[in-house]
């Protein structure tokens, strides 16, 4: 990337939702789109079940969900070790066996990739309106949900009931032994992204999230790449039948939550190694930057301004590599995430002058 930003690629920083706000992945990545992240919120939960192909239908309570580690009623391992996804598949169908519902409320679950699994509640009077029964921290006590107004009581019950009965069926595990639920969320109302830019756009990502921010967006999601080789052959398949490509990249996120420094470089080594083939493409714009900033010393993620590189057929060049010291003097400057669309399309030349 560094050779690539010196010779034709100018450099700025993009501040996700607001100045010392750290953002989820879903309004950081709204953000990246041009979508008002205070306007438009979408719940993570909504983004799971969406990235697992599930069926989510009006006035279903969707979450997405994590096994965890719990001992003496602490939350020793929000990840429960990161288990293999074969052992998450395993946990579900157990759970699925045993809990078709709750409170006289479908249960529907489906396995995410890791510890991850993504849960639709499906029945009458199942409101949003719910905090996070989810501590966000390890070694804290385990947390239930709260309604967050009268209408929100009954679906509190049913998911807090769900949480109870999940830790009973798995007490005998040595790892996986709870679940935490978070993001609760229904069915959103929000502008495709073809309406609103005139591209007809595809996603190549392989975390059901991401898969679900696009699905949410009405990008096109092709099947999971299974490494960054295919993810680019699956770019040079489609590339002349799209005007938009989304590539999410994960492992940098991963290696940061973990505070593993080297397994962050490495991971940003390997992307480094796949931008000369989609550069090769001649793209009108090539944009590298994040959702959010992720660094290893808060294993979590943050509120500080992520670098940005934008390479562009129009001439300019700062001659700069890439790194956040150098992003903080690039022409481009500090803008907020929900700005930089319109910067893409300009390098684009996709927007009509303003006025007369």
């Amino acid at each position: 990337m560094d050779d690539l930003a010196t010779r034709t690629g100018i450099l700025g920083r993009i501040i996700p939702v607001d100045v010392g706000v750290t953002p989820g992945s879903g309004p950081g990545h709204l953000s990246l789109f041009g979508y008002d992240p205070f306007e438009y919120e979408i719940g993570r939960g909504v983004l799971e079940v969406l990235g697992l192909n599930m069926d989510l239908q009006d006035g279903d309570l969707a979450a997405r969900a994590n096994f965890c580690t719990i001992r003496d009623g602490v939350v020793v391992d929000r990840r429960a070790g990161r288990i293999a996804t074969e052992e998450t598949v395993r946990l579900c169908a157990k759970i699925t066996a045993v809990l078709p519902q709750v409170e006289g409320v479908e249960v529907i679950i489906r396995p995410g990739k890791s510890h991850r699994f993504a849960v639709i509640f499906r029945g009458k009077g199942l409101s949003d309106q719910l905090t996070d029964g989810d501590p966000h921290k390890d070694n804290k006590p385990v947390l239930y949900t709260t309604p967050k107004d009268n209408d929100a009581g009954f679906a509190s019950k049913v998911v807090n009931t769900f949480m109870e009965k999940v830790m009973d069926l798995l007490k005998e595990e040595k790892v996986a032994n709870g679940a935490l639920l978070r993001g609760f969320s229904t069915k959103p109302a929000i502008p495709p992204f073809a309406s609103n830019y005139g591209m007809k756009a595809l996603a190549l990502a392989t975390y059901p999230m991401y898969r679900g921010i696009a699905k949410v967006l009405g990008m096109d999601v092709k099947e999971e790449p299974k490494d960054y080789a295919e993810m680019v052959t699956m770019l040079k398949n489609n590339y002349e039948a799209y005007q938009f490509f989304f590539l999410h990249i994960k492992e940098t996120d991963l290696a940061g939550e973990d505070g593993n420094f080297v397994e962050k470089v490495k991971a940003i080594e390997s992307v480094d190694r796949i931008i000369p083939d989609i550069y090769a493409l001649n793209p009108q714009v090539l944009v590298v930057t994040g959702d959010h900033s992720t660094p290893c010393p808060l294993k979590g993620h943050s509120w500080h301004p992520v670098p940005l590189l934008l390479v562009t057929r129009t001439g300019e060049r700062d001659g700069l590599t890439f790194h956040e010291k150098n992003c903080v003097a690039g022409s481009i400057g500090t803008l907020y995430s929900k700005q930089l669309m319109s910067l893409v399309l300009a390098h684009g030349l996709k927007l009509d002058k303003y006025g007369a």
